[in-house]
């Protein structure tokens, strides 16, 4: 998907992923965070609830990177105080860093399939060692994409060579349309 698609997507309003908040069970696992200075990214970032949220809390050191820039204009307009140096307008592929914490929800699914690999091998980049992607991927396909579904064994397949999968299970907390079809994901760097 070019970066003209998701231009489009948000100048035609065309966000069905859009939840208006931060997913509960992202929420429940940010809640429980205690070191502030973690550095976070959040790619793909949309609206980026999660890192209003997350900001809001007092992690000061949270990025978001994002290819649409009607998403990045929607962001700064709802939340203006948000760090202007920390919002990336780039292609997440394109980006560089070192990020104790990535936050994944609903960029994975965004992306190509073809891409999956290249995506492992950029979250490898980014992470520092120990570094954990956590978030949600769905457990369902779909017709066509985006989104773009998949099933735990293709993520485990993916993943393992280079995350420790702590963490790969059905999530309980989903909102009500996404019930049954989300994993939440808790991979550390290895």
């Amino acid at each position: 998907m070019s970066k003209e698609f998701w231009e489009s997507r948000w100048v035609d309003h065309k966000i069905g992923w859009d939840l208006g908040e931060v997913s509960p069970p992202l929420l429940n696992y940010i809640n429980q965070l205690t070191k502030k200075n973690l550095k976070i990214l959040i790619p793909g970032c949309g609206n980026a609830y999660e890192a209003e949220y997350i900001h809001a809390k007092g992690f000061k050191n949270t990025c978001i990177v994002e290819i649409a820039q009607g998403a990045i204009d929607s962001f700064i307009k709802r939340y203006p105080d948000f760090p202007k140096e920390n919002i990336i307008h780039a292609d997440f592929f394109d980006i560089i860093g070192s990020f104790d914490l990535i936050i994944e929800q609903t960029f994975f699914c965004a992306i190509n399939p073809e891409l999956r690999r290249q995506y492992v091998q950029q979250m490898t980049k980014l992470l520092k060692t120990d570094g954990k992607l956590v978030g949600l991927l769905f457990n369902t396909e779909f017709a066509e994409g985006p989104p773009f579904g998949g099933t735990k064994n293709e993520y485990f397949k993916l993943f393992d060579n280079d995350f420790a999968i702590d963490v790969m299970t059905e999530e309980h907390n989903s909102i009500e349309p996404r019930q049954g079809k989300e994993l939440f994901i808790i991979l550390r760097k290895k």
